[in-house]
């Protein structure tokens, strides 16, 4: 059987376990917590996941996503994602739940609470809650109105396992946040997909 065979057979039976724990649990943070269980095993094995095959991007953009597993439009999507030192992004939520573990490399994950009510159209004021670094064993869990930013530093690029309730490429209610300004409107999933 060859690496890619055995990955493909490794993300199938994950992604199944994913969304039986979903459709027994529904989404909760400790369905999550079970779920994310779910990617560190995969993640864990790290020869289903060489860089060769997951090379991060050199054309000047920041990140690129490898697309591993997609239901339909309303079922969970999983993708390898490979970020190049120096990216950064704005505040931002997913609309959907997510969950983020690493094969290799690390991920600043800044999160934030929201102070207003919301009801402000197009103004928002966060403070930071709390900071995680994503790496090989720790992971993060996200409820869609989850609020953070990422930062990736040092030398190399990341290979992190990115799972999302919806394809990403279908989510246009996101929201971000300039934290200087006040601010919230639509946010552009930035990056490229393979």
């Amino acid at each position: 059987m060859s690496v890619k065979e055995a990955r493909d057979a490794a993300v199938v039976e994950a992604v199944s376990q994913i969304r039986e724990i979903e459709a027994v649990q529904g989404v909760s943070r400790e369905s999550l917590s079970a779920m994310r269980d779910v990617l560190y095993r995969l993640a864990e094995r790290r020869e289903l996941f060489p860089r060769k095959d997951f090379p991060p991007p050199t054309d000047g953009v920041m990140n690129i996503r490898y697309l591993l597993s997609r239901g339909d439009a309303h079922q969970s999507t999983l993708y390898m994602n490979s970020i190049v030192p120096g990216k950064r992004t704005s505040p931002h939520n997913h609309t959907t739940w997510a969950i983020v573990v690493a094969v290799d490399g690390a991920e600043s994950n800044r999160f934030y609470r929201r102070l207003d009510d919301g009801s402000g159209p197009g103004r928002a004021r966060l403070e930071l809650s709390h900071e995680v670094v994503v790496a090989p064993g720790v992971g993060v869990t996200m409820m869609p109105d989850d609020i953070h930013s990422i930062a990736v530093e040092g030398n190399e690029p990341t290979l992190h396992l990115h799972m999302y309730g919806c394809a990403i490429e279908t989510l246009t209610a996101r929201l971000g946040y300039d934290l200087e300004a006040g601010t919230c409107d639509y946010y552009r999933v930035q990056g490229r997909s393979a």
